[in-house]
Formats: C-alpha cells, structure tokens, sequence
C-alpha cells in the first residue's frame, strides 16, 4: 500500500469526522452524515478495493464515535463497509462512461441514500420503532443530508482533483 494514498485518505477522513461532529443533529439525534462525502471522495480518487475496504472500516469507527441516534454505533459499523462497497461497485460501473464531475455528484446522491437507508434500517430495528419512523427520517434527514454531500461533492471533487493533478503527489486512476 502507498503511503502517502494512506496520509490523504487519512486527512478525508479527518475531515469528515470533523464535518460529522459539528453538524447537530436533526430529529431524534440523527444527523446528516457528511462524513460520506469525503468517503465516497477517497473512493473516487482511489478506486482499489484495498483502499475502499480500509476507509470504509475507518469511517464506520469515527461515525460510530461521534453519532448520538440511539443505535448509531452498530448501525455504523454495519453501513459504512456495505455502502462503500455499492458506490464502489456503482463507480466502477459508469466512471468509463460518464464524466468525473457528472458522475461524482450524482453517485454521492445515490451513495447517501442508500447509507441512510440502511443505518436508518439498522438503527430503528435495534431501538425498536420500525412503524413510521423510516419515511419521516428518511425525508427530514437522509434527503437533506443527501443534498448537501451532492453539494459538498460537486464543489470539492473538481477542486482536490486539479489540485492532485498539479501537485503529484500521487498518481490519480
């Protein structure tokens, strides 16, 4: 593994953990996830399932450290690797066909609702109240968060991408 592919995707996570424990939460201790974009970013940027199986392990454990939704912790651990795997998979799957600043921002949106639906499946399964609660969370705080990981995405993915170009440190896939 490369070293410094580690340090930048390491700096992505720190970042999001630090978007993910300023943004309050919204209904019932659930909060947008943000640490997402910069998850599906490092996955962008470096397409190796050995990269993606690490970020997704390392963004599971710092959502789970800072998540205050009853039954965040678990649903964390569970979400992060599987929704990585699937924007992993959707990636692969159109990065030859669609262009990186078309296809970021719309797998972002996808990537974050497919997260939420599954931490908000986790999570109301272990709390106990499945009647109801997923449309209302899923519309007052997967959509919104959605919204802004497409936005946080459409703006930073051009910006890291030339700045990567330029500076070499690495060489981008």
């Amino acid at each position: 593994m490369n070293t410094r592919i580690l340090v930048i995707l390491s700096l992505l996570v720190g970042i999001g953990a630090v978007l993910h424990a300023v943004v309050p939460p919204i209904l019932f201790g659930v909060k947008p996830d943000m640490i997402l974009a910069m998850m599906f970013l490092g996955i962008i940027l470096f397409p190796k399932l050995k990269y993606v199986v690490i970020l997704a392990l390392a963004t599971g454990v710092i959502s789970a450290l800072t998540t205050a939704a009853p039954g965040g912790q678990i649903a964390n651990f569970i979400d992060k690797p599987i929704t990585a795997l699937v924007f992993f998979a959707l990636f692969l799957l159109i990065r030859n066909k669609v262009k990186g600043h078309i296809s970021a921002p719309v797998l972002t949106a996808v990537g974050t609702m497919v997260s939420g639906s599954i931490f908000l499946s986790i999570a109301l399964f272990i709390v106990g109240l499945m009647e109801g609660g997923f449309i209302a969370l899923f519309i007052g705080v997967v959509l919104p968060a959605a919204a802004v990981n497409t936005l946080i995405m459409a703006v930073v993915y051009p910006i890291v991408q030339g700045i990567l170009k330029r500076s070499r440190p690495i060489e981008i896939v």
